[in-house]
């Protein structure tokens, strides 16, 4: 009976993993290694029984098109690099935050947290493209700095790295404040405080007590912001310039205006291979820093 639960239990997220990601997954990888067609759908089956045999027709001529064109490669760099500065600023922002909330009373830290998930109330959409409102050569930051005499003339901010990367932190900010503030209301004050009793000061005590014990909650938090990032397309299109490569819009280019399926599952495939791979090397080596402590 015990089993039977125990199964049953096991059975809902895998079953929910075998529909939504793994049939879906396997659906991309056909298509990825089929030929494109005008046709509906755009490209070609990939076997076919002639006379009663098994004919496969699988091109691979898809993968070794994105390592031979350097917009490919330049995209999967620029997004990785996004990615990268954004998880970055995220945490530089976040853990802070997440700190301070850790440390609140528990009355106080109900309504921190409310604020931080509050966003989320709110359409991403309405979100982004109030930022802008915010940063375009009218808005309302130029006009503040304008008003108050720091600038002689309106920054350009739109259009730009800086504009992406402020939508993409606002954007995924909660995404690293919660798992940091999980793991840091967990702490175990008496440690702290053996700290400060054998001599250790309040930075010491931070970098060598409470950073390493938040690294789960680091890598956690970095995985939630990076992962998305990586494949983002809104906010690039919206905030960042005509020239902004990112996977994300290559891939919506390679699918609805060219309509090639094949590579755009390629793409597709290659941008999973490259967030998932890295992903998990750092998750089997934090645990084996854990066992290792």
């Amino acid at each position: 009976m015990k089993w039977s639960a125990r199964a049953l239990v096991i059975a809902v997220p895998m079953l929910w993993l075998l529909l939504f990601f793994l049939l879906p997954f396997l659906v991309v990888g056909k298509i990825s290694v089929s030929e494109a067609a005008i046709a509906r759908p755009p490209y070609l089956p990939i076997y076919e029984i002639e006379d009663g045999a098994l004919i496969l027709r699988i091109a691979y001529a898809n993968f070794t098109f994105l390592f031979e064109d350097p917009l490919y490669l330049a995209a999967y760099l620029n997004s990785l690099k996004i990615a990268a500065y954004s998880t970055l600023f995220s945490l530089i922002v976040a853990y802070p935050m997440a700190y301070y909330i850790a440390r609140c009373e528990a009355r106080k830290r109900n309504i921190l947290l409310m604020l931080v998930i509050l966003p989320f109330w709110t359409s991403f959409l309405l979100r982004v493209y109030a930022w802008i409102g915010i940063l375009k050569t009218n808005g309302i930051l130029n006009n503040m700095l304008l008003g108050v005499g720091i600038i002689d003339e309106p920054l350009v901010m739109m259009q730009t790295d800086f504009a992406v990367y402020v939508g993409v932190v606002y954007t995924y900010l909660p995404f690293m404040v919660l798992p940091l503030y999980t793991n840091l209301v967990k702490l175990d004050q008496s440690l702290l405080e053996a700290s400060a009793d054998l001599g250790a000061n309040p930075i010491v005590t931070f970098l060598k007590v409470t950073l390493p014990l938040s690294i789960p909650g680091i890598v956690a938090g970095s995985m939630l912001v990076f992962i998305p990032v990586v494949g983002e397309f809104v906010i690039p299109a919206l905030l960042g310039g005509p020239d902004q490569l990112m996977i994300g819009k290559v891939l919506w280019t390679e699918f609805f205006s060219n309509r090639d399926w094949p590579v755009a599952s390629a793409v597709a495939i290659v941008m999973l291979m490259v967030v998932v791979m890295p992903i998990m090397w750092l998750r089997n080596h934090t645990e084996r820093m854990e066992a290792a402590a």
